[in-house]
């Protein structure tokens, strides 16, 4: 067992979190009893980049159960837990993660999870996958596949794929339906609130609240502003988004109209450059601006650290700037995730269904490994809605390709995103209808 932590020691703090997640995560239970009765990853190397709090460390234990050797590192330096890598470690897993690393330490404890040979990658934003392609091309044959969490990881991925230099198949699973339309938008929602209270203890009600991007994030985030009675602002540059926003009763403009308006701003938009020099000399004085993006480049802290005449600490996790015009212009969380690196990330119960999801897409990928680059996999027809509904979704081949012709881009299988559903509803103890035979030839013609 190898690891780069911050302090085993505190292995038990961990521990308790640990089991505190497992008794809120249902699905995760029942399939780490299903992996360890069938140990579907019997042999094989998971590298997995994740935030490392509890609930991910949960995840890595599931694998394990089904017979991973796992090597895991965190996915954002803000967002490690040091009990919670130490709790992993005590638990025999391979971990490389230190709260607050900075970037070289960061990137040597990626490469410490690659330069085992990983035969599946799972990954939170890309990181993986970009430096196996950039300093391991000699490991890619040995790669089945991977997953990847999120919107920003997609963008990187898209990117890779169109350009042909995408080496192995990679299943989208934030486009399934229980990944996005819950973990971003209820998820999000409450856990980027949780770490704005917690990290500020002001109150919301009746601050204009700026929220930058209107994906399934940013609703999310919108709504709940809404019912702590917040004034929100939405800023979009997708115009259908924009006019999704006003219909569900929010105010649209441009950041350069919100700038002078809004008390806490709040970027949701995977892009770079959202809130920028302009907008800070345009803020009120005691404004603030917290990311709940992926990557710290959706608030442009360095420009703001160049104009500033004084920096200072406000409390833990806030930095103040104050500029020239005599306004002070507060940072959460240095600009980075402000949900995991000012929080503890989203509810239980909401990743309990997204790496639920992870788990068992990894699994469709090694049992069918010799089916993923058929070329009737590869069909765009057969390429399913994101937001169809499970019950009226006609049977078609498992993997559904969400490119074109020779992509390696796979979204979940439509069985899978039902197959939690139904757990899910199971675990709460609810049911649903099901078609009666003349409803499904209503339907299907069958």
């Amino acid at each position: 067992m190898a690891h780069d932590i911050q302090d085993p020691s505190l292995w038990r703090e961990g521990a308790l979190k640990l089991d505190w997640v497992r008794q809120h995560m249902p699905l995760l239970r029942s399939l780490e009893q299903e992996f360890r009765a069938e140990q579907p990853f019997k042999g094989l190397r998971i590298a997995l980049s994740v935030h490392l709090e509890a609930k991910t460390a949960y995840l890595c234990e599931v694998l394990t159960a089904g017979g991973a050797q796992m090597y895991v590192t965190g996915s954002n330096p803000l967002s490690t837990q040091d009990d919670v890598a130490a709790a992993l470690v005590h638990d025999g897993l391979n971990v490389f993660a230190k709260y607050g690393a900075g970037p070289e330490e960061y990137e040597n404890h990626i490469r410490r999870v690659l330069e085992v040979g990983p035969n599946l990658i799972i990954d939170d934003g890309g990181d993986l996958v970009h430096l196996m392609h950039a300093e391991f091309q000699e490991l890619l044959p040995g790669v089945i596949g991977g997953c990847e969490e999120t919107t920003t990881g997609i963008l990187r991925l898209r990117a890779l794929d169109r350009a042909g230099k995408l080496a192995f198949p990679m299943m989208l699973v934030n486009n399934a339906d229980c990944k996005h339309l819950f973990d971003n938008r209820y998820g999000t929602g409450q856990s980027v609130w949780d770490g704005i209270n917690r990290t500020t203890n002001l109150i919301v009600a009746g601050k204009t609240v700026v929220v930058a991007g209107y994906g399934w994030c940013g609703k999310g985030v919108a709504m709940r502003a809404k019912g702590l009675g917040a004034q929100v602002i939405v800023t979009e540059v997708d115009p259908v988004k924009g006019m999704e926003a006003v219909m569900d009763g929010f105010s649209l403009m441009t950041m350069d109209q919100a700038a002078p308006l809004g008390d806490l701003f709040i970027t949701v938009t995977g892009c770079a450059g959202v809130v920028r020099r302009e907008h800070f000399l345009a803020m009120k004085d005691g404004a603030i601006c917290c990311n709940a993006g992926h990557f710290d480049v959706e608030v442009d802290v360095a420009a703001l650290r160049e104009m500033a005449l004084e920096a200072a600490p406000a409390r833990k996790n806030i930095m103040g700037y104050r500029l020239e015009n005599g306004r002070r212009i507060f940072i959460l969380a240095e600009g980075r995730l402000v949900n995991l690196a000012a929080g503890d990330g989203h509810p239980a119960e909401i990743m309990d269904m997204s790496f639920a999801i992870q788990a068992l897409s990894a699994r469709w990928l090694v049992t069918h490994r010799s089916d993923l680059l058929r070329s009737d996999l590869h069909r765009s027809d057969l390429h399913r809605s994101a937001t169809a509904s499970p019950s009226v979704i006609p049977s078609a081949p498992s993997v559904i390709p969400s490119e074109a012709k020779e992509s390696m881009l796979y979204n979940v299988p439509a069985e899978i995103d039902r197959d939690v559903a139904f757990r899910k509803i199971r675990d709460w103890g609810l049911s649903i209808d099901a078609l009666t035979p003349e409803q499904h030839r209503y339907l299907y013609g069958e």
